[in-house]
């Protein structure tokens, strides 16, 4: 029986690694890694390499190397505009699905790109409607502004006109809708702490507006620098001990994903550290009491 203020443990939380964390490798690669250094599974980044959009091919993955997918990233980055098709909001209820077909509990999405015009105006209900629909938690994240001359210029003439307003070295937020989603308000989120770092977020401000709400943190760090860093937790300035005491302390039921960079990396041994080194931080940090929950998160 629990004493008062406490709460039963619903278990470890488990630590996943995203695929995307393995870049230039592939996905395939991902789950190797994830397999061999004893994550608890993975996060499917979908974007441009062909396995990541072939949802049999990654289940048969899943299976070979006995790594569930415990969220699936939807094709929203800039790199991924033509994944999928071109419309958005189609993109996103097919990421829900794959998600569904692989047995994943959350889906992270981006707020839409501003030239997004039908997007934008949709988003908020889209995201409703699916998970209406499903079991599957669509977690909204956290993003950052970025420099127009870095980004800009490539995609749309929406896009150019913006960069040219902004000038060189100018830094504009490329979403319809808030940078915090806490601004537009969803049922679930995604706290992304080298996105905090980059927008100079107070990512303990944000964590307490997400309150239960929050169902997925990619656990990685920063030093604000302008572009997006992904470092290893522990690595940056970001308050990555706390956050994670906070979420094994609370009744956080979601998952933890590494989303670090190892574009570094020489070989598979240095990759390899890179990951090992995060996944000992986060299971060090993110260690629950074998009995009771102290401090229910907002």
């Amino acid at each position: 029986m629990s004493t008062p203020g406490t709460r039963p443990v619903r278990g470890d939380i488990p630590i996943g690694l995203s695929t995307a964390s393995v870049y230039p490798q592939n996905t395939e690669a991902a789950f190797q890694y994830a397999n061999e250094l004893g994550f608890d599974g993975v996060e499917l980044m979908v974007w441009g390499e062909a396995v990541s959009q072939d949802i049999d091919h990654v289940a048969f993955l899943s299976d070979r190397y006995a790594m569930p997918v415990l969220s699936v990233h939807a094709p929203c980055l800039l790199i991924s505009q033509r994944v999928w098709g071109r419309d958005p909001i189609a993109k996103l209820g097919r990421s829900v699905d794959a998600a569904a077909q692989l047995g994943a509990g959350t889906v992270v999405v981006h707020p839409p790109f501003r030239w997004q015009r039908r997007y934008v105006k949709q988003f908020a209900e889209t995201v409703a409607e699916l998970e209406d629909r499903t079991d599957v938690a669509v977690a909204v994240e956290n993003m950052f502004p970025v420099r127009a001359d870095r980004v800009f210029g490539k995609y749309t003439e929406a896009a150019e006109r913006m960069a040219r307003r902004g000038g060189p070295g100018a830094s504009v937020s490329a979403f319809g809708t808030s940078i915090d989603p806490t601004d537009d308000g969803f049922a679930h989120y995604t706290l992304d702490l080298s996105h905090t770092a980059t927008a100079g977020h107070d990512a303990i401000a944000m964590f307490d507006r997400m309150g239960r709400g929050l169902n997925h943190l990619h656990l990685t760090d920063g030093v604000g620098a302008a572009v997006d860093e992904h470092l290893v937790p522990g690595d940056g300035n970001q308050p990555c001990v706390e956050v994670c005491r906070r979420l094994a302390e609370s009744d956080f039921d979601g998952a933890v994903v590494l989303e670090v960079s190892t574009g570094s990396a020489r070989n598979k041994p240095e990759r390899s550290e890179i990951l090992a080194r995060s996944l000992a931080f986060a299971r060090e940090h993110l260690a629950r009491d074998t009995t009771t929950v102290r401090g229910d998160r907002p």
